[in-house]
């Protein structure tokens, strides 16, 4: 999105200054006319057409949809965003498929307000080069912003989707465009700046690629520089494009490129209501996800197409002064318009279905019995962590000791301990070592929501889950408790669940976990996600490769076991954390009993 913003600020700020020169004005009307006929037409369909399939089909996103509407038709679904919306990254919580439009009314409100500001600077202020400066300061005001706002996932709505956390990308495209326009750039320049510019631009593309997978939406670098350095690359990238002497512009114009350029406003309006349309649909993505992908991808294109030849190109070109003469010609007996007014019958039931919808969509989403569950269970799970940590130390010296355990496994089951074990379909021994064994667990979702299970039979077990935890968030947590002297012998692991991994990032944990340690990772069951397959390979990959990392392999025990989940076919509802919490104990046992015991 950076990039995006960056080639905005550029190409409207470069359009600008070059009616300002030809003409000494700007025409504000005519721009505001120019951009609202490209823009309205596309917006308006997606969201009526979105609005009238969740009216007819999703109803359960039906929530907030007449504000979600009228914020996008005013350009400030990103500020309603920040307070009422969800994360732009929370993939299990009934994903909204207008989240993506925020960016849409950033850039309407840069159209609205930066002719005037433009405007004002070129009569006021005159110099390019003290212009140049104050757009430099304000970029690094809002980059400073965003990275003094950001303190935590609880304020990624604030500094995601607000317009002055996000500017400094549009900023740094204006700047660009007043100090390097491109009608007073020359074609002909020398060899060596040739290749200069090249370099540059070869390398932009370089370091962007990488930042591409390593600017994680959870990750404090992003919103602490990395975003803004990505504004700056980005900005160079398209300075050496922009330049008529360069090669760069020519090496990535194609066919390909061009067909895709021309339809990017409908593939980005279309791409998120097609995705999350089809994967509501289709529950196990995971099963075949390049035969999925490539679906998604061609109904995004037709759709795409469609929009363009239809509505985008000819209301774009559309003089709507002849409106009035245009209606009084659609409704005359023998119009010239013919047939075609046959179209007006679904345009109007997909309006008024939308309208319906909207007129009963609920202002507050329904009781989530998952998320309500999840947030029990952390509470109580914070309340036993207290309690574990005070005994761990206790509980790993029995657990060294083998002759201790031996004779602990002998003893008789309490009524208590009786009436889990039978619950968890646990056998005595299994039991009985799992609940004196000293265990730390990290993990997400899936955890969160099965926390108090795991504690109830493993009574030594601190537990820290969180909803939307991504595996490069695990080691702050590990960290911790290892200076601490918190980290248990066993180390239970349930991460990759809302992103693929690497194993360079497996590396990392099992690195930070350290010598002396027993990994216990459990696979993901995530059959609505195409990483799935490549999460659960990426972790049977490390345990080959680590002694002390040994795999849980709940995605091959629940497979096919749709009972066992919440409606989102991901979280293990009580049955299925009943059986999670069984596999998960029973695996430990066994491993520690020809680890430790014997």
């Amino acid at each position: 999105m950076p990039t995006f913003f960056v080639v905005s600020g550029y190409l409207i700020t470069d359009l600008l200054l070059q009616e300002w020169e030809q003409n000494g004005k700007i025409d504000f009307w005519g721009f505001y006319a120019r951009r609202l006929k490209r823009l309205y037409p596309a917006l308006v369909f997606m969201l009526v057409g979105t609005g009238t399939y969740i009216t007819l089909f999703e109803r359960s996103l039906l929530t907030n949809l007449r504000s979600i509407i009228t914020t996008n038709m005013l350009y400030l679904y990103n500020w309603w965003e920040v307070g009422h919306g969800q994360s732009y990254f929370d993939r299990f919580n009934g994903e909204s498929p207008f989240t993506h439009l925020w960016s849409l009314s950033i850039e309407g409100q840069y159209y609205l307000i930066w002719p005037l500001i433009l405007t004002a600077m070129i009569l006021i202020i005159r110099k390019k080069k003290t212009i140049a400066y104050i757009l430099l300061a304000l970029a690094a005001f809002s980059g400073l912003l965003m990275g003094i706002l950001y303190t935590g996932p609880h304020a990624l709505n604030r500094v995601y989707y607000g317009t002055d956390t996000r500017m400094f990308s549009i900023v740094f495209g204006a700047l660009l465009a007043v100090i390097w326009p491109s009608t007073h750039l020359r074609k002909n320049i020398s060899q060596g700046s040739r290749w200069t510019l090249n370099i540059i631009g070869l390398l932009s593309i370089a370091v962007m690629t990488v930042m591409f997978f390593e600017l994680a939406g959870q990750n404090t670098f992003t919103y602490r520089g990395g975003m803004f350095i990505m504004a700056i690359v980005s900005t160079t990238l398209v300075a050496t494009c922009a330049h008529p002497g360069a090669d760069i512009n020519r090496w990535l114009t194609n066919p390909v490129f061009a067909w895709v350029g021309t339809r990017s406003y409908g593939i980005y309006l279309y791409q998120f209501p097609v995705m999350i349309f089809y994967e509501m649909r289709i529950s196990d993505i995971a099963a075949h996800p390049v035969l999925n992908a490539l679906i998604e991808v061609v109904l995004i294109m037709i759709i795409s197409e469609l929009s363009y030849r239809y509505i985008e190109r000819p209301l774009r070109h559309y003089h709507y002064k002849r409106l009035g003469t245009s209606i009084a010609e659609f409704v005359k007996p023998n119009s010239s318009y013919g047939i075609k007014r046959l179209w007006l019958v679904p345009a109007l039931a997909l309006v008024g279905i939308c309208l319906y919808g909207s007129a009963v969509a609920p202002t507050k989403a329904p009781k989530n019995v998952l998320q309500e569950n999840i947030v029990k269970n952390q509470s109580r799970a914070n309340a036993h962590n207290k309690v574990a940590l005070a005994k761990q130390k206790k509980a790993k010296r029995l657990a060294a000791n083998k002759r201790k355990m031996r004779a602990l496994l002998n003893k008789k089951l309490t009524r208590q301990q009786y009436l889990i074990a039978k619950k968890y379909h646990l056998t005595k021994k299994q039991y009985l070592i799992a609940a004196h064994q000293p265990i730390t667990a990290v993990g997400d979702s899936i955890m969160a929501d099965n926390s108090h299970d795991l504690q109830t039979v493993f009574k030594q077990a601190y537990v820290s889950a969180k909803v939307g935890r991504q595996i490069w968030q695990a080691g702050d947590v590990l960290t911790a408790l290892k200076k601490q002297g918190e980290l248990a012998p066993n180390v239970l692991i349930n991460l990759g669940t809302n992103s693929p991994m690497t194993s360079a990032q497996i590396d990392k944990v099992v690195k930070t976990i350290g010598r002396g340690h027993r990994i216990f990772w459990v696979n993901t069951h995530v059959p609505t996600r195409n990483w799935e397959t490549e999460v659960n390979a990426t972790i049977r990959k490390a345990s080959r490769k680590y002694k002390n990392f040994y795999v849980i392999d709940w995605h091959g025990y629940s497979v096919g076991q749709q009972d066992w989940f919440w409606q989102d076919n991901v979280h293990p509802n009580p049955q299925g954390n009943v059986r999670y919490t069984h596999l998960v104990a029973k695996t430990i046992a066994q491993k520690l009993a020809q680890i430790e015991i014997h």
